[in-house]
């Protein structure tokens, strides 16, 4: 079996290797790192077996796709951790994005930045834990049976949309189950530095004749001090927001008569006026 890597270099193995059993040959530090692979230009997880010939690229938390594969797992941490505190939670979707994760749930009483606090810790034992996640299959019809037993009618839903005869994939990670195409990481464990961010109303699947979930943001990092940099720069950012230091320095107020629309306050339009007058002039200067 023959292996041609990112690099053109070819590895050959007499026998059927995993992904990550391809990266442990090529460098430990390399194993330690990996997140996912890509095989053919198909995004897999670690765990599966290469047992012919193709192209492989091992991914790291650098990469798009291998950060895709760290957030992912670190929404199904987050989910577990609330359905242990919460078991009365209904899930709905949780994907990586571009910043992190997020996850979609439905419960009567509504989350505070209380119970945040109180998921974060759960997760940081989920994650020492160091559950292992397996994958496996079932069909359209056994997957619809399996989450209607679990009353997680948004789940029932998802699986109904897909095609008939569909094989339908999960991870389970401990007591957790969920739908989802993958890639994961292998355990819970390299999930060292996260943090819940911001609580939001979502509709489910975007349509406001739905019901209004609340959405949990999350970002995650291999590292503490990658997520101590993250959190630090969004603070910067929050410092110099313009909508917060428009209403500290009383240049503008927002009102629930206009959302989204902000009124100039006389220092505000005093502002403006002496921006424009030099836009003017400018114009003036240049001939137009």
């Amino acid at each position: 079996m023959k292996i041609t890597l990112k690099d053109g270099s070819v590895k050959e193995y007499g026998q059927a290797m995993s992904i990550l059993e391809v990266a442990k040959d090529l460098s430990e530090g390399l194993a330690r790192a990996a997140t996912c692979g890509k095989v053919d230009g198909e995004v897999a997880d670690l765990r599966t077996v290469l047992d012919r010939d193709c192209a492989l690229e091992i991914l790291t938390f650098d990469s798009e796709e291998g950060k895709g594969a760290f957030n992912h797992t670190a929404s199904h941490i987050m989910a577990q951790a609330v359905k242990r505190l919460y078991p009365e939670t209904k899930l709905a979707i949780g994907p990586s994005i571009a910043n992190g994760f997020y996850y979609d749930l439905d419960r009567e009483t509504p989350f505070t930045t209380e119970d945040l606090e109180k998921i974060e810790t759960e997760m940081k034992k989920i994650v020492k834990e160091d559950l292992l996640l397996e994958r496996f299959t079932k069909s359209r019809e056994e997957a619809v049976v399996y989450f209607k037993e679990k009353d997680e009618p948004y789940k029932v839903e998802l699986v109904e949309d897909l095609p008939e005869g569909e094989e339908i994939s999960f991870y389970r990670q401990g007591e957790f189950t969920d739908l989802c195409a993958g890639p994961h990481l292998m355990s819970t464990k390299p999930v060292k530095a996260f943090k819940l961010t911001s609580l939001a109303g979502a509709y489910w699947r975007g349509d406001e004749k739905n019901k209004m979930l609340t959405r949990i943001y999350g970002v995650a990092y291999p590292k503490k001090s990658e997520l101590d940099e993250y959190l630090h720069m969004m603070e910067e950012a929050r410092k110099r927001d313009h909508r917060k230091l428009g209403r500290e320095l009383g240049l503008f107020m927002m009102s629930d008569e206009g959302p989204g629309f902000p009124f100039f306050l006389p220092k505000g339009m005093q502002l403006k006026n002496t921006l424009l007058d030099y836009w003017r002039k400018l114009h003036r200067e240049k001939g137009y």
